[in-house]
């Protein structure tokens, strides 16, 4: 289809749809008129208007066009209006309504043998879906959040596989479950809890090993001020069910792993320290405040709502995103130098392996 037939298209939708939204005003009256080109679609208003072109306008205009385009295009939610210049002297049409969009729909990636699929990895850019991959050395941090049989355990052990090929891995297991089982299974030392030591005590193992993290950023921070241009190995953090971790513990013991956290998220980017966290939910009680704004990779999985949303995607309106059903899938936003703010539907790799540490 042309983008001029698809232009078409979508004024007769939004004529039929919008309705009182805009005072009746359509197409037929000059009121509006639709733009598409090869990154998205522009809805252009004719002012002075009889409408308000607002937050909830766009969000109308959203939903409507979103299932309109599917499975053909899948537009990239934005958290509030996106107003863009249009070039033109006629000062009534000066502006556009710009809906981002991506071709086609998210389509999940199956992989017959995840040793060989991570070993032929390349430049460190990590797929995740079919036409998305995440680049490593971009990232600041990882966040995995979704309730229990979601799929976020899959999830984070598909990154691990994927992550022992370039990053030196420190893991905290306070679950001793299937991150455990995957490091024994792939040789690599992990902290987990024992039933005879405290919780306190634990975590205060864990404080242990992220001072030692933030001694080796400092340190490469030394590095990088005599050489600019070198390049260090990945370290990432990898923490499974951060709110097990940070819930009931002493008081003092907890702010000193908040604050931990804090400056490793803060520092680490430069020096190729990350962190991979895994929680059910990402309130003020897991992590700061100050470690969820730093996350550049956010993934939520299992049933997508506005409430289950809410810590990792506060400004979003989840409504109009068309979430495929099953399990593994939800909602996934990345956000580096390179790539437009964009949030997608999430459909999680399926692979198999020889092991048995995800049984």
């Amino acid at each position: 289809m042309e983008f001029n037939d698809i232009a078409v298209y979508l004024l007769q939708c939004l004529n039929m749809a919008l309705g009182n939204s805009i005072q009746g005003e359509t197409s037929y009256t000059n009121s509006f008129e639709i733009l598409v080109k090869e990154d998205g679609v522009f809805f252009i208003p004719r002012l002075p208007a009889a409408y308000v072109i607002d937050s909830d306008l766009y969000e109308k205009i959203y939903m409507i066009i979103s299932v309109a385009l599917y499975p053909n295009f899948t537009l990239l939610k934005q958290t509030s209006i996106y107003l863009v210049p249009v070039e033109t002297d006629d000062y009534h049409i000066q502006r556009a309504l710009f809906f981002p969009w991506k071709k086609g729909i998210s389509s999940r990636l199956v992989i017959s043998d995840i040793e060989e699929f991570s070993a032929n990895m390349v430049n460190e850019r990590i797929p995740i879906m079919q036409n998305l991959n995440i680049e490593y050395n971009r990232v600041t941090s990882i966040a995995i959040a979704g309730s229990t049989g979601s799929g976020k355990s899959y999830m984070l052990t598909y990154l691990l596989n994927m992550l022992k090929g370039i990053s030196d891995l420190i893991i905290v297991d306070p679950k001793f479950d299937s991150p455990s089982r995957w490091a024994k299974y792939h040789q690599i030392p992990v902290i987990y809890p024992s039933p005879s030591r405290a919780k306190s005590d634990f975590v205060s193992e864990v404080n242990a090993s992220l001072s030692e993290c933030l001694k080796t950023i400092h340190s490469r921070q030394s590095e990088l001020f005599k050489d600019p241009t070198i390049k260090f190995r990945h370290l990432t953090i990898v923490i499974d069910e951060v709110l097990a971790l940070s819930e009931g513990v002493n008081k003092n013991i907890k702010e000193a792993f908040f604050s931990l956290l804090s400056q490793i998220s803060l520092l680490g980017r430069a020096t190729r320290v990350h962190l991979l966290l895994v929680s059910q939910r990402f309130d003020h009680n897991a992590i700061p405040v100050s470690v969820r704004e730093q996350v550049s990779v956010v993934i939520q999985v299992g049933n997508i709502n506005n409430r289950s949303a809410q810590f990792l995607f506060p400004d979003l309106n989840v409504e109009g995103i068309v979430i495929p059903t099953g399990k593994g899938t939800g909602l996934i936003r990345v956000i580096d130098s390179e790539e437009p703010y964009q949030v997608l539907p999430l459909l999680c790799p399926t692979f198999y392996t020889k092991g048995d540490y995800h049984a």
